[in-house]
């Protein structure tokens, strides 16, 4: 945008209302997670290792990309998930000093059954937004 164009009152509007559909997103799955006893940095850990493109584990600097934080960040996030029976560490098998994070039965049960509570609020986005990937509400 050059210095010359301004941003219309309308273009205010579509931010706001994508912002507010976002939050709204985000704070019913912040309460889908607490009802599950997780934290929503813990559900998406493991909807990121569930949803990992083309494989069913992920590095940890895959997660960190993915989560948008630092790597110690990820690495005391997946500390507490291996706590809680959720996900295992093992050596990469390529290269051993790469760490793979795998979710265990437990941790894929819970991200599948916090996922299926998603579903609604994705379909009311879907209303709300057309994204590329989604399909077309008739």
């Amino acid at each position: 945008m050059t210095e010359g164009e301004r941003l219309a009152k309308q273009d205010f509007q579509r931010l706001s209302h994508f912002r507010y559909q976002l939050r709204c997103f985000l704070r019913q799955s912040e309460d889908i997670c607490r009802q599950h006893g997780v934290t929503p940095l813990q559900y998406q850990l493991l909807l990121h290792l569930k949803g990992f493109e083309g494989r069913e584990w992920a590095s940890v600097g895959e997660l960190a990309e993915r989560l948008q934080a630092k790597h110690h960040g990820t690495v005391a996030l997946v500390d507490r998930c291996e706590q809680l029976g959720l996900v295992v560490r093992r050596p990469g098998r390529d290269d051993g000093r790469r760490i793979e994070v795998h979710l265990l039965p437990k941790g894929a049960e819970l991200a599948a059954r916090i996922a299926e509570q998603h579903q609604p609020e994705l379909r009311h986005l879907q209303e709300e937004f057309q994204l590329p990937g989604w399909p077309r509400q008739p």
